[in-house]
């Protein structure tokens, strides 16, 4: 599945992606700050998570920029955790601030809602605020629980609290484009 928005084209992560993906997701200001990837990060993981099941109600992506021919600058998808659908993403630190990850977020939203999905959550490590803005922008609300996240990156237990979106709510994702699956 393939998924475009506004300025980005999200696909599936192919082989050869590994040492882009490995560079892009490299960083260790981003694996800190994410769940389940190993710190240093290198292409060994790239192609191991590559290669791993996929469920196709569960898509992930890479967020790629078509403009800059395809360059991978992030990732954005779904996954189980505790028998719910959560949502996770990232951005290479160099694309930071320009709406990318809202704008991602977004479009697997709608593809959650298309594909029978009620409810997503997500979490963010507490000491990373902007990762809750991107939540709140697309239409997550706190739930008022905290949890923990095991940081893999960084070999610890990060507060985490915890966002949820209702996707049959009147007040979902806000201001969000269509984006056009393909």
């Amino acid at each position: 599945m393939f998924l475009r928005t506004e300025r980005l084209f999200l696909r599936p992560a192919w082989m050869e992606d590994a040492a882009e993906l490995a560079h892009a997701i490299g960083h260790e200001a981003v694996v800190c700050m994410l769940s389940r990837v190993p710190w240093p990060y290198g292409e060994e993981h790239a192609r191991e998570w590559i290669s791993r099941p996929r469920d196709p109600a569960l898509p992930d992506f890479l967020v790629t920029l078509p403009e800059a021919g395809g360059r991978i600058v992030g990732g954005c998808g779904l996954h189980l955790n505790d028998g719910q659908a959560e949502a996770g993403y990232w951005i290479e630190p160099e694309f930071w601030g320009r709406g990318y990850a809202t704008e991602a977020l977004r479009g697997v939203v709608s593809l959650a809602q298309a594909a029978g999905h009620r409810r997503l959550v997500s979490r963010h490590a507490a000491d990373n605020p902007a990762s809750g803005r991107v939540l709140r922008k697309v239409g997550f609300h706190p739930t008022g629980r905290r949890g923990t996240i095991n940081s893999l990156g960084c070999n610890a237990l990060l507060e985490a609290p915890e966002y949820a979106l209702e996707l049959g709510e009147a007040d979902g994702p806000q201001d969000a484009p269509m984006p056009k699956a393909a």
